[in-house]
């Protein structure tokens, strides 16, 4: 081969390698913007849930039109400097809602157990799946096709639970929420490794969103399995 035909080669590599770095960094980036934000929205959930405390339970049809409608906010404005704004009234609204659960439950006998275990169990179940998607590195794009049929049955679940409450379906529907949950925390986290998600406000709400249904389907499962329901 001639010394031109080494040169291109040469230059195509050092092409090669700088597209690399740049989305090792462009990812690192997303990740770090996304972990610091979702540890503050986490934050600001815990401070709105602690002033509602002693608050009366909010409406269902009020939180749904209101946890709805600032996530759709919040997809709507996820490229602009408002999605920042609306990630806060999202989590903070979320928050505001499991404060009188969570009321209630220090108020019982036992509830206490109940809401720190539920806490350690959430925590174990996030970091126990982010760590094993960024350490395997692994493509969990397939989840995708999972994670759509399992939002569809839940979504159908629900709407009959609304109108027909029965002990047994609240409790498949909290283990179901344990299963979806997961299964969305290690997509989104290889989506972000794989390049699949460059914004970070997206990425901090999947993940929120994730953990706010593992902690309320633990305190389900775990309220019921102790007699407290």
């Amino acid at each position: 081969m001639n010394r031109r035909g080494v040169g291109f080669e040469r230059t195509g590599a050092g092409i090669e390698a700088a597209g690399s770095r740049e989305s090792i960094l462009a990812t690192n980036k997303v990740l770090r913007n996304t972990y610091s934000l979702l540890a503050l929205t986490l934050a600001f959930s815990a401070f709105t849930a602690l002033l509602s405390t002693n608050a009366p339970p909010v409406n269902i049809w009020m939180f749904l039109i209101g946890a709805y409608g600032l996530l759709f906010l919040t997809h709507y404005l996820a490229n602009s400097a408002w999605g920042l704004l609306s990630v806060f009234a999202f989590t903070g609204f979320m928050g505001y809602t499991i404060g009188p659960i969570i009321g209630f439950f220090l108020s019982t006998q036992g509830g206490t157990d109940i809401v720190v275990t539920a806490l350690g169990g959430t925590a174990f179940i996030f970091f126990g799946l982010s760590g094993w998607a960024l350490t395997s590195r692994r493509d969990f794009s397939f989840l995708q096709g999972f994670i759509f049929a399992g939002f569809l049955v839940l979504l159908a679940a629900i709407v009959i639970s609304l109108f027909w409450p029965m002990p047994a379906l609240q409790l498949a529907i909290s283990a179901a929420f344990m299963l979806f949950s997961s299964a969305v925390i290690l997509w989104q986290t290889s989506e972000i490794i794989h390049g699949g998600e460059r914004n970070y406000i997206l990425a901090t709400i999947t993940l929120y969103v994730s953990i706010y249904n593992l902690f309320m389907s633990l305190l389900s499962l775990l309220s019921a399995f102790s007699g407290n329901d």
